[in-house]
C-alpha cells in the first residue's frame, strides 16, 4: 500500500494563492511507473469531487472545468511528490483537499473517487471573501 501525505493547506483571502504537496512512499519504482495521482476536494455537505490528475511522469494532466486556468498540477518524480499550485482562489474553493492514487493508467480516464485505492489524510483550504 502506498502512503500519501498532503501539506500546504491554509487560510487565504480570495484572489490569493496556495501550493499543496502530496508526498508518496511505500512502493517500488516499478509500481510508480503505472500509477496516476489525483487531487479531490470535499466541502461540508457536498460530495467529494475531482480537481485534477496527473500521470506517473507528469506528461499528461487533466483538470476539472471549475479550476482550469487557475490551478496547475506538477510532479517531481525523483521525490515522488505531486504539487497543486492554486492561484486566484475563490471562496468556493474552500474544502478539504485530498491526494489519491490509482493503479489505473492515465488513459483509462478514471476520475471517480471509488477508482482510487490510496488516500492521504487531507489538508484544509479555506478562502475568505
Amino acid at each position: 500500500q502506498v502512503q500519501l501525505v498532503e501539506s500546504g493547506g491554509d487560510l487565504v483571502q480570495a484572489g490569493g494563492s496556495l501550493r499543496l504537496s502530496c508526498a508518496a512512499s511505500g512502493r517500488t519504482w516499478n509500481w510508480y511507473a503505472t500509477y496516476t495521482t489525483a487531487w479531490f476536494r470535499q466541502a461540508p455537505g457536498k460530495e467529494r469531487e475531482f480537481v485534477a490528475r496527473i500521470n506517473w511522469n507528469g506528461a499528461s494532466i487533466d483538470y476539472a472545468d471549475s479550476v482550469k486556468g487557475r490551478f496547475t498540477l506538477s510532479r517531481d518524480s525523483v521525490k515522488n511528490t505531486v504539487y497543486l499550485q492554486m492561484n486566484r482562489l475563490k471562496p468556493e474553493d474552500s474544502a478539504v483537499y485530498y491526494c489519491a492514487v490509482t493503479r489505473f493508467s492515465y488513459t483509462s480516464g478514471k476520475t471517480d473517487p471509488a477508482d482510487f485505492g490510496s488516500w492521504g489524510q487531507g489538508t484544509q483550504v479555506t478562502v475568505s471573501s
